[in-house]
């Protein structure tokens, strides 16, 4: 009974952990892109270097959502109370 416990705490876990990291990766990747549209409509000039952060950017946020995964599949599989 106690292991059913813990192998529910680590699945409802990783899937908050999961959820809010794709929502986390979604807004960010939203406003990142919403501020890079609304730079190249105010300076058409500056796109190669608003581009180049926005590049950036997004790939810091994606990489947030995939250090998530990989700590929910942590719990998941590497769970050293799950015996």
């Amino acid at each position: 009974m106690e292991n059913a416990i813990m192998v529910a705490a680590a699945l409802v876990g990783a899937g908050i952990c999961m959820g809010l990291a794709a929502i986390g990766a979604g807004l960010g990747d939203g406003l990142v892109t919403s501020k890079f549209i609304e730079g190249i409509t105010r300076q058409p000039e500056a796109q190669g270097a608003l581009f180049t952060n926005t590049l950036i950017s997004v790939g810091l946020i994606e990489a947030m959502a995939i250090i998530a995964a990989v700590v929910a599949l942590i719990m998941l599989y590497a769970n050293p109370l799950i015996g």
